[in-house]
């Protein structure tokens, strides 16, 4: 099926440039494999970037189905099947029966799931106080505010069209500051 053609945009203005700018250097600087293993060993959990990427999607959301969780992740399910499979192994996770059709199932956090979380989450939260430790609390609320506008902003625009594709009122509500 073809896909259709984008509307016209106007030119990024100046201050677009600077924050898909800003985005790219964090992507790169979140993403690097040293960055990770260093998450990983804080956080004394054992897992891969897509691993991790499973469990935080599971943790935030009720059990999902494998071809749901691929969606939400936007990688194939083939992956979905084999992270779980491993996650499932080193007890991370289980499969339940899907209360809606018992012949399928749904990917649930185990405690030790719940737990590795949880330390994930600590440890990155840490390394960020570390680098926003100068910054005031006022500014660290209008930066986490502003951040949760982008992504539902983000979510709405890209995923308008896609039929059975999560939109901003779809997704779970994001945790805003208060």
């Amino acid at each position: 099926m073809p896909t259709e053609p984008l509307p016209a945009v106007p030119a990024a203005t100046p201050e677009v440039v600077e924050i898909e700018r800003a985005l790219t250097r964090i992507t790169y600087l979140s993403t690097r494999a040293r960055q990770h293993e260093r998450l990983m060993a804080l956080a004394g959990v054992p897992l891969d970037r897509a691993a991790v990427a499973l469990l935080r999607q599971v943790a935030d959301s009720e059990p999902l189905r494998p071809g749901e969780l691929a969606q939400r992740l936007g990688v194939e399910a083939s992956h979905v099947t084999r992270t779980v499979q491993q996650l499932q192994k080193s007890g991370y996770v289980t499969r339940v029966p899907d209360p809606d059709d018992r012949r399928a199932q749904r990917i649930e956090l185990t405690d030790a799931g719940r737990a590795a979380v949880d330390r994930v989450r600590d440890a990155g939260a840490r390394g960020m106080q570390l680098a926003l430790g100068e910054w005031e609390p006022e500014e660290l609320r209008q930066l986490a505010t502003l951040f949760h506008r982008m992504v539902d902003d983000f979510l709405a625009y890209a995923v308008e069209d896609e039929p059975g594709q999560e939109t901003a009122e779809t997704a779970p509500p994001a945790s805003r500051p208060v």
